[in-house]
């Protein structure tokens, strides 16, 4: 179904591994090592294979045999920015370069002085979007929100290895008080940033069209958002060819409590980005609730 199991790809010691090839060996060297394990997933993730593949047989209308072919760069995609997200992280800033599409948005967004959220999706490579922002505002501060269940070994791994994020996080708790915290950070003139794409066993869902075929989308994003009078943005964090990226921010106004039209302005936004990076959409699960039908 289209909700996700927490479950991210890889191992720990495959991103040590990674960790110290980019260190050692350079980004590029690391990159040459993604053509064998990209293959790796591509042969024996079955699962995720039948799920990506219905996303570009199905929804993205690809032909069977190009389909195919993009099962496999779409891993080698995911991995190249899972590689750029460690370099960067590592220090490495100063070897990729950076393009900005909306960049007023969210400058205007930050001299409101009323804080604001940011909806994003697993497109990309939102997580080194502070890089981008610190540029537009290096006395900002985002605050994710997100759930324990997305805190992982490998996460843990990468924390120590890495320079430390200014992310904070907001944790969702089942009593609701992650919302006092979501005030608290608007209050402050900070930005609330939320994925709207997947959702958890048991959380309340919401369900809209999303590439021709009804989906189902994580509630509190668009619940929390459209209450709150605050401007809301779409941002995602683009990944172009060699070591280049590309931010954009697009502004959203629906009507307050309407959480329904924010989600239909949310897909359409999604939709449009992967109309020009269809590689991009990283949600390796039966996320249409296809139940993986479609062979591979």
């Amino acid at each position: 179904m289209s909700q996700w199991d927490g479950k991210s790809k890889g191992t720990v010691l495959g991103y040590q591994i990674f960790v110290f090839l980019i260190k050692n060996a350079g980004i590029s060297f690391a990159y040459c090592l993604l053509y064998f394990v990209a293959f790796y997933y591509f042969l024996f993730l079955k699962k995720s294979n039948r799920a990506i593949f219905y996303y570009f047989r199905k929804r993205k209308k690809f032909s069977y045999f190009k389909s195919k072919q993009m099962v496999y760069k779409s891993y080698f995609t995911f991995g190249q920015t899972i590689i750029d997200k460690v370099a960067i992280n590592a220090g490495l800033r100063n070897k990729f370069t950076y393009e900005f599409d909306g960049i007023t948005v969210l400058k205007n967004l930050l001299a409101e002085k009323k804080g604001g959220i940011l909806i994003s999706a697993h497109v990309g490579n939102f997580e080194i979007a502070e890089h981008f922002l610190a540029d537009i505002d290096p006395t900002f501060q985002i605050n994710l929100v997100t759930s324990d269940l997305e805190h992982s070994a490998i996460k843990k791994y990468l924390e120590g290895v890495t320079q430390k994020s200014t992310v904070k996080f907001i944790i969702i708790k089942d009593d609701l008080s992650h919302i006092f915290e979501i005030n608290a950070a608007l209050a402050k003139n900070e930005l609330v940033c939320f994925t709207g794409d997947r959702y958890f066993e048991g959380t309340k869902s919401l369900k809209a069209s999303f590439l021709g075929k009804e989906a189902h989308f994580p509630a509190g994003p668009f619940l929390i958002a459209s209450r709150l009078k605050v401007p809301v943005v779409f941002v995602y964090v683009i990944k172009e060819p060699k070591l280049h990226y590309h931010l954009y921010a697009r502004t959203t106004e629906t009507k307050h409590r309407d959480e329904q039209a924010l989600l239909q302005a949310y897909t359409e936004s999604v939709s449009q980005i992967l109309s020009r990076y269809p590689l991009q959409w990283f949600n390796y699960f039966d996320f249409w609730k296809n139940n993986n039908s479609e062979k591979c």
